[in-house]
């Protein structure tokens, strides 16, 4: 099996949740600095309602200042038709991506939507990105388990997700741990499942996760299959709806420290890599 690992990285979701407004310019830097390291792609930042997520209400002005490259991919987040349509007025902006939750509740309070009006957004969002030669990452949240006392099992996230895959043509699924319930046995199963039932689709992990828990998900995740992972430097972000604060975003550093442990070339620029890790430094600590 192809060993080699695509890295998300996503500063949209490590700032997202910090209550101090960001400088653009600092956004800029900070972003630029990323996009010089060679990442697969980079979640930068969303058009959702500015009430809803007042630290990125000046997505647009910060894709003014990014020194984009061939090798590196953007994404943005939507919550709605009518951000993707926003989105969608940038060329720069190659993948949009939507929280698409199979939990009841927590979809109210992510986009303010039932799960079945979530899913005839990503219809015709797909339908858009298809015009427009982009490309629809689905983050399926809440897919390893539910907080709220509602119904959950891998049959249930597998039922979407088919949904998705086969009805809406959806090509890449990012299981997302919106509160860090995930176990090793259950991203195991869910990636082995979904791996041998949807076996064209690109599937990727969007874990938030506790101290000490990153390397038996990682074991867990690539072990069955999963070669697309999101991660933030420091370990910032989370999800500001999901009210847990003991779980951040994955750790960047943590991830290449266990691609090292298991000799797994990042095929990142090193120089880069290390700039970007003080200018993560100086930006997470300032705020």
């Amino acid at each position: 099996m192809n060993n080699s690992i695509k890295i998300i990285e996503c500063p949209r979701d490590a700032m997202q949740g910090i209550t101090t407004f960001i400088p653009t310019a600092d956004k800029i830097s900070y972003i630029n600095s990323l996009l010089k390291c060679g990442f697969d792609t980079i979640d930068f930042g969303s058009f959702v309602s500015p009430k809803a997520i007042p630290q990125l209400r000046d997505t647009a002005l910060v894709l003014k200042g990014l020194e984009l490259t061939e090798k590196t991919k953007l994404l943005a987040i939507v919550a709605n038709e009518r951000g993707a349509k926003d989105a969608l007025e940038f060329d720069e902006i190659n993948c949009l991506g939507f929280p698409f939750s199979i939990s009841e509740q927590f979809q109210q309070r992510n986009t303010n939507s039932s799960i079945s009006d979530a899913f005839d957004s990503v219809s015709r969002i797909k339908e858009l990105c298809s015009q427009n030669g982009k490309e629809l990452v689905i983050y399926l949240s809440m897919g390893f388990g539910n907080p709220y006392g509602e119904e959950w099992s891998p049959k249930l996230a597998l039922t979407w997700a088919e949904k998705l895959v086969n009805k809406l043509g959806i090509n890449t699924l990012a299981l997302s741990d919106t509160i860090g319930c995930a176990s090793a046995d259950n991203v195991r199963g869910l990636f082995e499942l979904f791996s041998k039932e949807l076996p064209s689709t690109e599937l990727g992990a969007h874990f938030h996760v506790k101290p000490n828990q990153s390397y038996s998900l990682l074991d867990a995740a690539f072990g069955a299959g999963c070669r697309r992972f999101d991660v933030a430097f420091k370990g910032m972000g989370g999800c500001p709806m999901a009210n847990d604060d003991l779980t951040g975003n994955l750790g960047t550093e943590e991830l290449l420290l266990w691609m090292a442990l298991n000799k797994i070339d990042t095929m990142l620029d090193k120089n880069a890599f290390s700039l970007a890790e003080t200018e993560a430094r100086r930006l997470f600590e300032m705020n």
